[in-house]
Formats: C-alpha cells, structure tokens, sequence
C-alpha cells in the first residue's frame, strides 16, 4: 500500500499494481484535468501483463492498429505458434509471421526481438535490474522497437511508475475530453505538459487510458 511521506506530496513507496490512491491524489492537486478525469472514473484501471518476450511480441503487434484489428492479429498468432517461445517465432520466420496478418515490418521486427531474447542478451530479469532509462535504451535498441513500445513494456510488465509514452494519440484525446478551458494542446505540447506530472507519469497515464475508454463506453483492457 502507498503511504504519503511527511510533506503529504509524495507516497514513500508505490506499488502500482496495488493502491495507486496517494499518488492519485497527489496528480488531482497538480491538475485540474486529471482530477476531472478521476472524478468521472473513480480509480485507474492499471494494464498489468506478464514480461518476456510474448508481451514485447505483442505490443509490436499493436503498434499503430485499432484496438479490435491488434486483437483480431494476436488471436491468430496465440492459435497458431506458442507466442511465449522466442524460437517458436525464429522457426516461423517472416513469412509464416506474416500469414498471421503482420505487416513485413513487425514481421522483422519480432524476428528481431526473437533472435536477442533468444540469446539471453536481453531479458525480463535484466531489465527490471535497471532503472527506468536504462531500461527503456536497451529495450530500443532492439529493432523495430521504439520509445513508445518500451514504455508500453515497462509500464505494463513491470509496474514502472514514472514512464510516460510519448505520443499515444488515446491519452491526448482523453486529456482534451476531460479539458473544459483554455485551447487544446496538441501532441508536442501535451508531451511537454506531461513532465509536471513526475514522478507519476505512469500513473497519469493509466488514468487517462481509462478515462478513454470511459468516455467511449467500453471496459478497460
């Protein structure tokens, strides 16, 4: 559970797949648009996935898809292969990776995924080790994955609480629904924004992902 240390601005401790109420709290004193966000939602929804090589596998699949088109590809890919095995993927290669709906890119991407967890090179128990930018580096530098990607991994897989993924169109479109003056920001500008918001990007960005789905009516994933 997070408890709020002396000064009442900063839990001492935060596990952000458990109370994320102090830290909440905090975000709703530094802006009035996630307050509004919170006051609609009650609580984020965290994202929690298990790490390894088949959440990396899957995030590919989801980069720059709609939501329904992400999960009708990873459904083909979880009846076709065993998505936890990096050699199950290196067996396949692209072109059997393709036939599950990839494009060639993400099918060479994942190839390349596979082929450094299959080495050992880099893995789950590594990364959590580093702290958030050196994680976040050494995950991009494996091809076809880029900031986006690694802190989608880092936020979902390994609770991390102050990763804020740079241009996810979701969480600029909830933060101008939830807005009610003042002009919109737009994407460099929100990404800006976002940094006021340490040492909780993580969390501001999990309120805002299920606000979004708040406002469209459907249960957060």
């Amino acid at each position: 559970m997070a408890r709020l240390s002396p000064n009442n601005s900063q839990p001492a401790s935060l596990d952000v797949f458990g109370d994320t109420s102090a830290a909440c709290t905090v975000l709703a004193r530094k802006d009035k648009t996630l307050a509004r966000a919170l006051d609609a939602i009650g609580a984020p929804h965290i994202r929690r996935r298990p790490g390894g090589f088949e959440a990396l596998f899957r995030i590919i699949v989801e980069q720059q898809v709609s939501v329904p088109s992400a999960q009708a590809i990873w459904a083909r890919c979880q009846d076709g292969m065993d998505c936890r095995r990096a050699d199950a993927a290196l067996e396949l290669g692209q072109d059997g990776l393709r036939e599950f709906g990839l494009s060639t890119p993400k099918a060479r991407y994942v190839m390349a995924l596979a082929e450094v967890w299959q080495s050992g090179v880099i893995n789950d128990q590594a990364l959590s080790s580093m702290d958030d930018e050196t994680a976040a580096k050494t995950l991009q530098s494996i091809k076809g994955i880029g900031p986006w990607t690694a802190a989608i991994y880092l936020l979902f897989c390994q609770g991390r609480v102050d990763i804020w993924p740079r241009g996810d169109v979701a969480l600029l479109g909830a933060y101008n629904a939830a807005r009610q003056r003042g002009p919109r920001p737009d994407m460099k500008q929100f990404d800006t924004r976002a940094q006021k918001w340490a040492p909780y990007r993580g969390v501001a960005a999990h309120i805002l992902w299920t606000y979004y789905a708040h406002i469209r009516g459907r249960t957060p994933i």
